[in-house]
Protein backbone atom coordinates (compact mmCIF):
# COMPACT_ATOMS: atom_id res chain seq x y z
CA UNK A 1 0.00 0.00 0.00
CA UNK A 2 1.82 3.29 -0.83
CA UNK A 3 0.85 6.39 1.66
CA UNK A 4 0.22 8.60 -1.32
CA UNK A 5 0.47 13.13 -1.09
CA UNK A 6 -1.16 15.12 -4.05
CA UNK A 7 0.03 18.44 -4.51
CA UNK A 8 -1.97 20.60 -6.57
CA UNK A 9 -4.68 18.49 -6.30
CA UNK A 10 -7.50 20.46 -8.31
CA UNK A 11 -5.39 20.69 -11.60
CA UNK A 12 -4.87 18.43 -14.60
CA UNK A 13 -2.71 16.38 -13.33
CA UNK A 14 -4.20 16.30 -9.58
CA UNK A 15 -7.45 15.26 -10.63
CA UNK A 16 -6.30 12.68 -13.06
CA UNK A 17 -4.08 11.02 -9.97
CA UNK A 18 -7.10 11.52 -7.67
CA UNK A 19 -9.11 9.15 -10.96
CA UNK A 20 -6.10 6.19 -10.15
CA UNK A 21 -6.02 6.35 -6.66
CA UNK A 22 -9.74 5.83 -6.49
CA UNK A 23 -9.62 2.82 -9.17
CA UNK A 24 -7.06 1.45 -6.80
CA UNK A 25 -8.04 1.36 -3.34
CA UNK A 26 -5.87 -1.18 -2.25
CA UNK A 27 -2.95 -0.29 -3.66
CA UNK A 28 -3.05 3.36 -2.94
CA UNK A 29 -4.21 5.30 0.57
CA UNK A 30 -4.43 9.13 -0.15
CA UNK A 31 -3.12 10.68 3.30
CA UNK A 32 -2.54 14.72 1.75
CA UNK A 33 -3.80 17.12 -0.68
CA UNK A 34 -2.73 20.61 -1.25
CA UNK A 35 -4.40 22.76 -3.67
CA UNK A 36 -3.37 26.00 -5.20
CA UNK A 37 -6.80 28.16 -4.93
CA UNK A 38 -9.88 25.94 -5.00
CA UNK A 39 -11.12 25.90 -1.73
CA UNK A 40 -14.50 24.04 -2.37
CA UNK A 41 -13.25 21.65 -4.92
CA UNK A 42 -10.13 20.77 -2.27
CA UNK A 43 -12.69 20.36 0.69
CA UNK A 44 -14.98 18.10 -1.72
CA UNK A 45 -11.70 15.48 -2.79
CA UNK A 46 -11.17 15.53 0.95
CA UNK A 47 -14.62 14.45 1.94
CA UNK A 48 -14.62 11.90 -0.59
CA UNK A 49 -11.05 10.23 0.13
CA UNK A 50 -11.08 10.74 3.80
CA UNK A 51 -8.24 12.92 3.80
CA UNK A 52 -7.88 15.07 7.13
CA UNK A 53 -4.56 16.50 6.10
CA UNK A 54 -4.88 19.44 3.32
CA UNK A 55 -3.19 22.43 2.47
CA UNK A 56 -4.18 25.68 0.31
CA UNK A 57 -1.35 27.15 -1.34
CA UNK A 58 2.55 27.05 -2.13
CA UNK A 59 3.59 27.40 1.66
CA UNK A 60 1.02 25.06 2.92
CA UNK A 61 1.85 22.49 0.56
CA UNK A 62 5.37 22.68 1.52
CA UNK A 63 4.91 22.75 5.33
CA UNK A 64 2.23 19.35 4.59
CA UNK A 65 4.68 17.78 2.76
CA UNK A 66 7.01 18.03 5.61
CA UNK A 67 4.49 16.76 8.37
CA UNK A 68 2.30 14.02 6.72
CA UNK A 69 3.91 10.58 6.99
CA UNK A 70 3.73 9.57 3.29
CA UNK A 71 5.63 7.06 0.45
CA UNK A 72 5.14 9.24 -2.35
CA UNK A 73 4.40 13.29 -3.18
CA UNK A 74 2.80 14.11 -6.35
CA UNK A 75 4.00 17.43 -6.43
CA UNK A 76 1.60 18.64 -9.56
CA UNK A 77 2.20 22.58 -8.54
CA UNK A 78 2.32 24.73 -11.74
CA UNK A 79 5.38 26.73 -12.12
CA UNK A 80 8.46 27.20 -9.94
CA UNK A 81 6.64 28.06 -6.80
CA UNK A 82 6.43 24.11 -5.94
CA UNK A 83 10.69 24.29 -5.27
CA UNK A 84 9.96 24.52 -1.80
CA UNK A 85 7.73 21.64 -1.67
CA UNK A 86 9.99 19.63 -4.15
CA UNK A 87 13.02 19.99 -1.81
CA UNK A 88 10.49 19.27 1.55
CA UNK A 89 9.96 15.84 -0.15
CA UNK A 90 13.26 14.86 -1.13
CA UNK A 91 14.79 16.01 2.31
CA UNK A 92 12.09 14.54 3.89
CA UNK A 93 12.75 11.23 2.10
CA UNK A 94 9.80 10.74 0.24
CA UNK A 95 10.05 9.67 -3.67
CA UNK A 96 9.13 12.36 -5.48
CA UNK A 97 6.58 11.74 -8.75
CA UNK A 98 7.82 15.11 -10.14
CA UNK A 99 4.60 16.84 -12.59
CA UNK A 100 6.12 19.83 -11.26
CA UNK A 101 9.06 20.21 -14.28
CA UNK A 102 9.55 23.67 -13.09
CA UNK A 103 11.04 22.83 -10.04
CA UNK A 104 13.88 20.95 -11.18
CA UNK A 105 14.38 23.23 -13.99
CA UNK A 106 15.18 26.00 -12.13
CA UNK A 107 16.36 24.47 -8.76
CA UNK A 108 18.88 22.36 -10.79
CA UNK A 109 22.07 21.32 -8.89
CA UNK A 110 20.11 22.34 -5.50
CA UNK A 111 17.19 19.57 -6.35
CA UNK A 112 19.91 17.04 -7.59
CA UNK A 113 21.65 17.52 -4.25
CA UNK A 114 18.58 16.89 -1.96
CA UNK A 115 17.65 13.34 -4.38
CA UNK A 116 19.34 10.10 -3.46
CA UNK A 117 19.53 8.16 -6.41
CA UNK A 118 16.12 7.14 -7.72
CA UNK A 119 14.20 9.28 -5.60
CA UNK A 120 13.05 11.77 -8.58
CA UNK A 121 10.20 9.61 -10.45
CA UNK A 122 9.43 11.52 -13.88
CA UNK A 123 5.40 12.11 -14.10
CA UNK A 124 5.65 13.80 -17.42
CA UNK A 125 5.14 11.70 -20.33
CA UNK A 126 8.42 12.57 -22.55
CA UNK A 127 9.99 11.71 -19.38
CA UNK A 128 8.27 8.58 -18.21
CA UNK A 129 8.60 7.36 -21.73
CA UNK A 130 12.58 8.01 -21.15
CA UNK A 131 12.69 6.51 -18.29
CA UNK A 132 10.77 3.44 -19.34
CA UNK A 133 12.82 2.70 -22.10
CA UNK A 134 16.45 3.15 -20.34
CA UNK A 135 15.40 0.03 -18.04
CA UNK A 136 16.53 -1.80 -21.74
CA UNK A 137 20.17 -0.95 -21.32
CA UNK A 138 23.32 0.94 -19.56
CA UNK A 139 23.71 4.72 -19.13
CA UNK A 140 26.98 4.16 -20.85
CA UNK A 141 24.55 2.41 -23.69
CA UNK A 142 22.91 5.23 -24.42
CA UNK A 143 23.69 7.25 -27.35
CA UNK A 144 21.15 9.50 -27.22
CA UNK A 145 17.21 10.68 -26.26
CA UNK A 146 15.04 11.59 -28.59
CA UNK A 147 12.09 13.90 -27.03
CA UNK A 148 9.30 13.91 -29.32
CA UNK A 149 6.81 16.63 -29.56
CA UNK A 150 3.27 17.40 -31.19
CA UNK A 151 4.21 20.59 -32.88
CA UNK A 152 1.50 22.61 -30.80
CA UNK A 153 -1.45 24.52 -32.68
CA UNK A 154 0.80 26.18 -35.29
CA UNK A 155 3.03 22.95 -36.35
CA UNK A 156 3.69 23.36 -40.11
CA UNK A 157 3.33 27.38 -39.82
CA UNK A 158 6.49 29.27 -41.02
CA UNK A 159 7.82 32.19 -38.51
CA UNK A 160 6.33 35.16 -40.65
CA UNK A 161 2.91 33.05 -40.30
CA UNK A 162 3.19 33.25 -36.43
CA UNK A 163 2.52 37.09 -36.22
CA UNK A 164 -0.89 37.40 -35.83
CA UNK A 165 -1.49 34.59 -33.59
CA UNK A 166 -4.14 34.74 -30.94
CA UNK A 167 -4.81 33.54 -27.65
CA UNK A 168 -7.51 31.24 -28.87
CA UNK A 169 -5.29 29.80 -31.44
CA UNK A 170 -2.46 29.13 -28.86
CA UNK A 171 -4.76 27.20 -26.46
CA UNK A 172 -6.29 25.19 -29.71
CA UNK A 173 -3.71 22.37 -28.15
CA UNK A 174 -4.29 19.01 -31.23
CA UNK A 175 -3.47 16.27 -28.36
CA UNK A 176 -3.55 17.77 -25.02
CA UNK A 177 -5.89 19.28 -22.35
CA UNK A 178 -3.65 21.75 -20.02
CA UNK A 179 -3.85 25.02 -18.28
CA UNK A 180 -3.00 28.47 -19.97
CA UNK A 181 0.40 28.62 -19.25
CA UNK A 182 1.57 25.05 -20.45
CA UNK A 183 -0.70 24.71 -23.08
CA UNK A 184 0.56 28.43 -24.44
CA UNK A 185 4.32 26.70 -23.62
CA UNK A 186 3.41 23.69 -26.29
CA UNK A 187 2.56 26.57 -28.89
CA UNK A 188 6.23 28.05 -28.38
CA UNK A 189 7.49 25.32 -27.97
CA UNK A 190 9.00 26.33 -24.66
CA UNK A 191 7.71 24.02 -22.99
CA UNK A 192 10.07 21.23 -24.78
CA UNK A 193 12.72 23.10 -24.33
CA UNK A 194 12.42 23.02 -20.93
CA UNK A 195 11.93 19.23 -21.41
CA UNK A 196 15.11 19.01 -22.80
CA UNK A 197 16.02 20.44 -19.51
CA UNK A 198 14.73 18.41 -17.58
CA UNK A 199 16.12 15.10 -19.47
CA UNK A 200 19.47 16.48 -19.29
CA UNK A 201 19.08 17.12 -15.30
CA UNK A 202 17.07 13.81 -14.89
CA UNK A 203 19.48 11.62 -16.70
CA UNK A 204 22.33 12.92 -16.90
CA UNK A 205 22.72 12.49 -20.65
CA UNK A 206 24.68 16.02 -22.35
CA UNK A 207 22.45 18.24 -24.30
CA UNK A 208 24.08 17.52 -27.72
CA UNK A 209 23.23 14.29 -27.37
CA UNK A 210 19.20 15.14 -26.91
CA UNK A 211 17.05 15.78 -29.96
CA UNK A 212 13.54 16.81 -30.37
CA UNK A 213 12.02 15.56 -32.98
CA UNK A 214 8.13 16.33 -34.04
CA UNK A 215 5.40 13.83 -33.43
CA UNK A 216 2.17 15.23 -34.28
CA UNK A 217 -0.21 11.99 -33.44
CA UNK A 218 1.25 12.01 -29.97
CA UNK A 219 1.31 7.52 -29.99
CA UNK A 220 5.51 7.71 -29.58
CA UNK A 221 5.94 9.87 -26.51
CA UNK A 222 10.44 9.64 -26.68
CA UNK A 223 12.71 7.05 -27.33
CA UNK A 224 16.26 6.51 -26.04
CA UNK A 225 18.97 5.72 -28.79
CA UNK A 226 21.68 3.06 -28.14
CA UNK A 227 25.23 2.78 -29.32
CA UNK A 228 24.52 -0.94 -31.00
CA UNK A 229 21.80 1.42 -33.42
CA UNK A 230 18.99 0.05 -31.14
CA UNK A 231 16.03 2.92 -30.13
CA UNK A 232 13.44 1.73 -27.92
CA UNK A 233 10.20 3.82 -28.04
CA UNK A 234 7.26 3.65 -25.53
CA UNK A 235 4.01 3.84 -27.28
CA UNK A 236 0.71 4.57 -26.27
CA UNK A 237 -2.41 6.82 -26.50
CA UNK A 238 -2.22 10.30 -25.00
CA UNK A 239 -3.11 9.47 -21.65
CA UNK A 240 -1.48 10.95 -19.12
CA UNK A 241 -3.27 8.73 -16.35
CA UNK A 242 -0.37 5.92 -17.61
CA UNK A 243 2.89 8.28 -16.40
CA UNK A 244 0.77 9.34 -13.31
CA UNK A 245 0.02 5.72 -12.19
CA UNK A 246 3.81 4.94 -12.87
CA UNK A 247 5.00 7.83 -10.88
CA UNK A 248 2.73 6.76 -7.84
CA UNK A 249 4.30 3.33 -7.50
CA UNK A 250 7.44 3.00 -9.84
CA UNK A 251 8.71 0.95 -11.57
CA UNK A 252 5.24 -1.33 -11.07
CA UNK A 253 2.37 -1.09 -13.50
CA UNK A 254 -1.03 -0.38 -12.65
CA UNK A 255 -3.14 -3.06 -14.64
CA UNK A 256 -6.02 -1.34 -16.85
CA UNK A 257 -4.89 2.41 -15.73
CA UNK A 258 -4.54 3.02 -19.54
CA UNK A 259 -5.86 1.68 -22.97
CA UNK A 260 -4.14 0.04 -25.37
CA UNK A 261 -3.30 0.82 -28.88
CA UNK A 262 -5.51 -0.79 -31.47
CA UNK A 263 -3.51 -2.94 -33.86
CA UNK A 264 -6.49 -4.44 -35.66
CA UNK A 265 -6.57 -0.74 -37.71
CA UNK A 266 -4.25 0.73 -40.22
CA UNK A 267 -2.36 3.97 -38.92
CA UNK A 268 0.41 5.92 -39.73
CA UNK A 269 2.72 7.71 -37.27
CA UNK A 270 5.05 10.57 -38.78
CA UNK A 271 8.06 12.08 -37.60
CA UNK A 272 9.63 15.59 -38.53
CA UNK A 273 12.50 17.81 -37.91
CA UNK A 274 12.21 20.74 -35.41
CA UNK A 275 11.92 23.93 -37.66
CA UNK A 276 14.46 26.00 -35.61
CA UNK A 277 13.56 28.92 -36.93
CA UNK A 278 10.19 29.38 -36.33
CA UNK A 279 10.12 27.57 -32.91
CA UNK A 280 13.83 29.16 -31.59
CA UNK A 281 12.49 28.47 -27.72
CA UNK A 282 14.55 24.58 -27.76
CA UNK A 283 17.94 26.04 -29.24
CA UNK A 284 17.45 28.83 -26.66
CA UNK A 285 16.55 26.33 -23.79
CA UNK A 286 19.63 24.33 -24.32
CA UNK A 287 22.04 27.28 -24.37
CA UNK A 288 20.45 28.11 -20.93
CA UNK A 289 20.68 24.81 -20.08
CA UNK A 290 24.49 24.51 -20.57
CA UNK A 291 24.89 27.95 -18.81
CA UNK A 292 23.37 26.14 -15.77
CA UNK A 293 23.50 28.70 -12.43
CA UNK A 294 20.58 31.26 -12.45
CA UNK A 295 19.81 31.16 -15.76
CA UNK A 296 17.34 28.56 -15.83
CA UNK A 297 14.82 30.49 -13.33
CA UNK A 298 15.80 33.46 -14.86
CA UNK A 299 14.45 31.64 -18.45
CA UNK A 300 11.15 30.02 -16.62
CA UNK A 301 10.35 33.74 -14.98
CA UNK A 302 10.56 35.71 -18.07
CA UNK A 303 8.45 33.35 -19.97
CA UNK A 304 5.82 33.25 -17.21
CA UNK A 305 5.75 37.00 -17.59
CA UNK A 306 5.29 37.01 -21.66
CA UNK A 307 2.55 34.55 -21.39
CA UNK A 308 0.56 36.43 -19.05
CA UNK A 309 1.35 39.43 -21.38
CA UNK A 310 0.29 38.12 -24.59
CA UNK A 311 -3.07 36.42 -23.08
CA UNK A 312 -3.59 40.24 -21.95
CA UNK A 313 -3.08 41.66 -25.36
CA UNK A 314 -0.01 43.22 -24.38
CA UNK A 315 2.76 41.27 -25.86
CA UNK A 316 2.55 39.47 -29.60
CA UNK A 317 2.78 35.62 -30.20
CA UNK A 318 6.16 36.16 -31.40
CA UNK A 319 7.31 38.59 -28.82
CA UNK A 320 7.29 35.60 -25.73
CA UNK A 321 10.35 34.08 -26.84
CA UNK A 322 11.66 37.54 -27.68
CA UNK A 323 11.62 38.56 -24.37
CA UNK A 324 12.78 35.49 -22.88
CA UNK A 325 15.87 35.64 -25.12
CA UNK A 326 16.59 39.39 -24.30
CA UNK A 327 16.12 38.34 -20.63
CA UNK A 328 18.49 35.79 -20.63
CA UNK A 329 20.86 37.88 -22.56
CA UNK A 330 20.84 40.41 -20.14
CA UNK A 331 21.41 38.23 -16.71
CA UNK A 332 24.62 38.31 -14.72
CA UNK A 333 24.41 34.92 -12.44
CA UNK A 334 25.30 35.42 -8.94
CA UNK A 335 28.75 33.84 -7.41
CA UNK A 336 26.89 31.06 -5.35
CA UNK A 337 23.82 29.32 -6.07
CA UNK A 338 21.33 29.12 -2.68
CA UNK A 339 17.23 29.49 -2.33
CA UNK A 340 17.86 33.16 -1.90
CA UNK A 341 19.69 33.65 -5.03
CA UNK A 342 17.54 31.85 -6.83
CA UNK A 343 14.15 33.72 -5.63
CA UNK A 344 16.09 37.00 -6.18
CA UNK A 345 17.09 35.76 -9.99
CA UNK A 346 13.43 35.24 -10.59
CA UNK A 347 12.22 38.38 -9.44
CA UNK A 348 15.03 40.01 -11.13
CA UNK A 349 13.76 37.89 -14.21
CA UNK A 350 10.08 39.04 -14.00
CA UNK A 351 10.59 42.92 -13.50
CA UNK A 352 12.79 43.25 -16.14
CA UNK A 353 10.56 41.10 -18.47
CA UNK A 354 7.70 43.61 -17.36
CA UNK A 355 10.12 46.48 -18.37
CA UNK A 356 11.14 45.27 -21.57
CA UNK A 357 7.32 44.64 -22.03
CA UNK A 358 6.02 47.56 -21.49
CA UNK A 359 8.29 49.56 -23.58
Amino acid sequence: MQRIVVLGSTGSIGTQALEVIRANPRRFELVGLAAGSNVEALRAQAAEFGVEDTALGAAEAEQLVRDVDADVVLNAITGSIGLGSTLAALTAGRTLALANKESLIVGGELVLAAAAPGQIVPVDSEHSAIAQALRSGEHGEVRRLVVTASGGPFRGRRRDELTEVTPAQALAHPTWDMGRVVTTNSATLVNKGLEVIEAHLLFDVAYDDIEVVVHPQSIVHSMVEFVDGSTIAQASPPDMRLPISLGLDWPHRVGGVGRPLDWTRASSWTFEPLDDEAFPSVSLAKAVGRAGATFPAVFNAANEQAVDAFHEGRLPFLGIVETIDRVVDAHEPPSTLTIESLAAAERWARATADRLIAS
